[in-house]
């Protein structure tokens, strides 16, 4: 993962709630889309991005996707953020 990247995906405010919400608990798709008034598709697409960058990951449970937070992603992007800032 690029800090670009993680920054393009942070970018979009649909990816920033999913990612919100996500912070309280592990979720399955039908449950996040429960809180937008966007297509599933659009959903899906908003999800792939934050796939790719690795902010998020998923496990198949039945029929189910239960997306969680990839939180060592976000440790490295806090460290590369707490160096950036340091004098």
């Amino acid at each position: 993962m690029s800090m670009n990247e993680l920054l393009k995906s942070l970018s979009d405010p649909t990816r920033r709630k999913i990612l919100n919400l996500l912070k309280e608990r592990d979720m399955a798709v039908k449950e996040i889309a429960e809180h937008f008034d966007i297509t599933l598709p659009s959903l899906s697409h908003h999800l792939n991005v934050l796939k790719q960058s690795d902010l998020v990951t998923y496990q198949r449970k039945g029929q189910e996707l239960i997306y969680s937070l990839n939180m060592s992603v976000f440790e490295e992007a806090a460290a590369f953020l707490i160096n950036f800032f340091k004098k």
